[in-house]
């Protein structure tokens, strides 16, 4: 098995045994997918210095002629959006020294402190950066603001205005409206948008070639469809972002809005494995990966999830470990102890969400995953949760 990896630190193919190994974990996908409850499945497995996995399942739709998912397939990758994107350029600007996390976010928001009510709210003055990437703002989880807002500036001007439902610091509440905060601050710090950002100081860097926002039109027919949406904008959703308020924004937004092959994704987890080489220190990557001390209670690391209770990423990802999930079906998980991380990507909002089997299917899958890796003598139940929160999580 080639273990070499090249000078952008990707990982060279290890999966000729893949379908042996992983027979079980691939019929886990094979099953659901029959059974409808996704139509198109990509899967990619790093361990140590191997990509021991790269495997497709399924077609784009369930209809007979659909074209087949193939590992040049992308996915709307929705909230895996917040961590391979946003939280990455946190933490650069962060290593910087552009980013004070403890620094109110209205110092560079200052629209921020403008309630919807017209009446100042001062806990708006108390929302740091560190709230937002933790998601304890005390912002509410997410709100239609698509319904209301017909341009990104009026979308902006309702989520900075979006009154907040908790004290600072008081609680734990998965925000959308956070990370879309979050990233307008971002982007006014470096002075250039989210995706020119992140092309330029993470997706081309790790040679993530296929990683991008708002894929050209050339790029729709590698893309499965995500939504029959008949409602908003009543066309099938393929090729451009699901999320509705991300859609809005222009399809560029920190809590939604990225592409990705699973190939692609390795490169990333497999840079964040190696303490971030080579587009972060490994002190950063310690820093926002490690589970925050408040609110009491949380899972919440800076951007990322971490393991705690009954799981999404199964019961052996170690204690350690950081992920995130996807509204649309998808999930990244990584093991730094075990030198493991799991990319899967569906798209089981197709042809609407009321289709939950993802979150019985993904714990399976990754249970399936390390125990085909890993002798029986060196299995050991951890426990882990990363919650799937509507409607983009």
């Amino acid at each position: 098995m080639n273990k070499t990896l090249n000078t952008v630190g990707t990982l060279a193919p290890a999966w000729d045994q893949q379908d042996a190994l992983f027979a079980r974990a691939f019929s886990l996908l094979r099953e659901p997918i029959e059974q409808h409850a996704f139509p198109a499945a990509s899967v990619a497995v790093t361990h140590g210095d191997g990509l021991v996995a790269l495997k497709s399942f399924g077609h784009f739709t369930y209809d007979a002629d659909s074209p087949a998912t193939t590992s040049a397939t992308l996915f709307d990758l929705a909230s895996v959006t917040k961590v391979v994107a946003t939280t990455s350029m946190a933490m650069i600007l962060y290593e910087r020294g552009q980013l004070d996390l403890d620094a109110p976010v209205s110092r560079t928001v200052p629209e921020f402190l403008a309630a919807a009510s017209g009446q100042p709210d001062p806990r708006r003055w108390e929302v740091s950066f560190r709230m937002l990437l933790a998601h304890s703002s005390g912002l509410p989880a997410y709100e239609k603001l698509f319904l209301e807002a017909h341009s990104r500036d009026d979308l902006l001007r309702a989520a900075f205005r979006t009154a907040l439902s908790a004290d600072p610091g008081e609680r734990v509440e998965y925000s959308d409206i956070g990370f879309i905060l979050l990233a307008t601050a971002l982007e006014r710090i470096a002075n250039e948008s989210l995706d020119a950002f992140c092309r330029r100081e993470i997706f081309q860097p790790l040679s993530m070639i296929d990683t991008t926002f708002n894929p050209p039109a050339g790029a729709r027919r590698k893309i499965p469809p995500t939504a029959d949406d008949r409602i908003f904008r009543k066309k099938i959703i393929q090729g451009e972002v699901q999320d509705e308020n991300s859609s809005v924004l222009g399809g560029v937004a920190g809590h939604a809005g990225l592409f990705s092959t699973a190939h692609d994704l390795t490169r990333f987890a497999h840079a964040m494995l190696h303490g971030g080489h080579p587009i972060l220190r490994r002190e950063t990557v310690s820093l926002f990966t490690r589970r925050e001390s408040l609110p009491t209670g949380t899972s919440r690391a800076l951007g990322w999830d971490t393991p705690s209770g009954a799981s999404q990423s199964g019961k052996y990802f170690g204690s350690n470990s950081f992920g995130h999930l996807g509204y649309t079906g998808t999930s990244l998980w990584i093991d730094p102890e075990r030198q493991l991380s799991i990319t899967l990507l569906t798209n089981r909002t197709w042809p609407d969400c009321a289709n939950l089997a993802i979150k019985q299917v993904r714990p399976k899958f990754h249970d399936a995953v390390v125990e085909a890796l890993t002798p029986a003598s060196g299995l050991r139940t951890v426990g882990a949760d990363s919650r799937e929160i509507p409607p983009s999580a």
